[in-house]
């Protein structure tokens, strides 16, 4: 199997949907209509062959797909705010929005990330110090820290899917995958042929971040230093590299059906089934337009599957 190398993510009653430097957000409005935006995302990096680079390139895709990613919601819960009275902006105020616009999602972004770091990396290591009278090994320790950044993950994740919106996103996060497996397998993009497909994937984000925990384990079982502060600082100095590495584990997964990547994949797999759920046939089709906004799933399967051009 050929990975199509269409990815997406859910958003508030939708699906982004993003294949090379295009991508589409299909969104159904309240009155039941599906909006479908199309456009082109310029890399906030602007040397592209760091993106291009193996380890190097999984960090800037992250926060890429961050900021695309808060992007799109904030596009998407537009058509849910309620009715203001529309203002006629002259071009000096409607570039100053714009400039307040992107300086909240920077900001967004930032704090997202510090709350992330401080979270699953520090707060894990400091509630695993509390065992060291009773655990003197520090390997053993940081095996445990490991284990608690999981749970931590974990317990978030069930908390927030409590949420009635939440539960909806991953409806349509469920969506997006059926989509990408109906795809890659061959399958004709209909709604019944989508309904039958898989909701977990192998290159989800869930999965990624789920490498990005068991890596760290690895690679904080390989380093080790005295000072507490230290230890601290090389949990957030090896993030880029983490990441990184989780990355291209994540690409490999996506390409590759070998027994071992298979067996490495099963855990984040796992996760899939708490961070998506299975989508109505409406939502199906929100995610079907986004899909055929930016991707030519047709020529697709013709090239990999022998299929006709014209299914």
């Amino acid at each position: 199997m050929k990975s199509s190398n269409i990815g997406g993510q859910a958003v508030l009653e939708g699906i982004m949907m993003r294949h090379g430097d295009e991508y589409a957000v299909a969104v159904r409005k309240p009155d039941g209509e599906i909006i479908v935006q199309k456009e082109y995302y310029k890399s906030i990096i602007k040397w592209k062959s760091l993106t291009r680079l193996p380890f190097i390139r999984g960090v800037f895709n992250f926060i890429d797909s961050m900021v695309l990613g808060i992007k799109t919601l904030t596009y998407s819960a537009e058509f849910f705010e309620e009715e203001e009275e529309e203002q006629s902006l002259t071009e000096a105020e409607a570039s100053k929005k714009e400039k307040q616009e992107k300086a909240v999602m920077a900001g967004t972004v930032a704090f997202s990330v510090i709350v992330a770091v401080a979270v699953f990396m520090v707060l894990p290591y400091f509630l695993s110090s509390l065992l060291k009278p009773v655990i003197t090994s520090y390997s053993i320790r940081t095996v445990v820290e490991g284990g608690v950044r999981i749970g931590i993950f974990i317990l978030y994740v069930l908390l927030i899917s409590r949420m009635k919106d939440i539960q909806r996103t991953f409806m349509y996060h469920g969506a997006e995958h059926k989509c990408i497996n109906c795809i890659e397998h061959g399958l004709p993009l209909t709604v019944e042929n989508v309904r039958g497909s898989s909701r977990q994937h192998k290159r989800c984000g869930t999965s990624f971040l789920f490498f990005v925990l068991a890596i760290s384990i690895v690679l904080l079982l390989l380093i080790h230093v005295d000072s507490p502060v230290m230890r601290v600082v090389v949990r957030i100095a090896l993030l880029p590299v983490i990441a990184g590495i989780s990355y291209e584990v994540l690409k490999l997964a996506g390409r590759s059906d070998n027994v071992l990547v298979n067996f490495l994949s099963k855990p984040g797999l796992g996760v899939q089934r708490l961070t998506t759920k299975e989508p109505d046939d409406s939502m199906i089709e929100v995610a079907i337009q986004a899909v055929e906004a930016v991707f030519d799933w047709r020529a697709y399967e013709a090239e990999n599957f022998n299929t006709a051009a014209d299914i």
